[in-house]
């Protein structure tokens, strides 16, 4: 674990990789026009692939992104362009992904552990956007 220039401690959470091939089992999100699918693996890797009207920023199309897991959101993403969010597109799991030197990334805070989380996002139907 590392200290941020916020003096916040942050953790990696999962890391997400702009597709465009169709993989099995994609789960897709309307508001987004994204489909995400799991890596079968042991890091929390997961592919996102775009619809061509899909309304989120070019570099979270384009450019992978790590998600780091941080204490307080609102802080962390203080002097940052926000390129999504905050929002809590799962019940106790707030987000926002920001742009920092050209690259996005996604910030996460949240109380679940990775095994909550992952269930929870397998059971939703779709992401809550009702708050963006």
């Amino acid at each position: 674990m590392s200290l941020n220039k916020f003096n916040q401690e942050y953790r990696y959470h999962h890391m997400g990789i702009p597709i465009t091939e169709v993989r099995p089992n994609e789960k897709f999100s309307e508001a987004f026009g994204m489909y995400t699918s799991d890596v079968d693996g042991d890091f929390r890797i997961q592919y996102h692939r775009f619809t061509e009207d899909s309304p989120l920023h070019p570099l979270i199309k384009t450019v992978p992104h790590v998600a780091i897991q941080v204490d307080n959101l609102d802080e962390a993403v203080t002097g940052y362009e926000i390129l999504l969010g905050p929002y809590e597109p799962i019940p106790n799991y707030r987000v926002a992904i920001i742009n920092d030197g050209g690259v996005p990334v996604e910030l996460v805070e949240t109380s679940l552990t990775p095994a909550e989380l992952w269930g929870k996002a397998k059971e939703q139907k779709d992401l809550d956007t009702s708050k963006l």
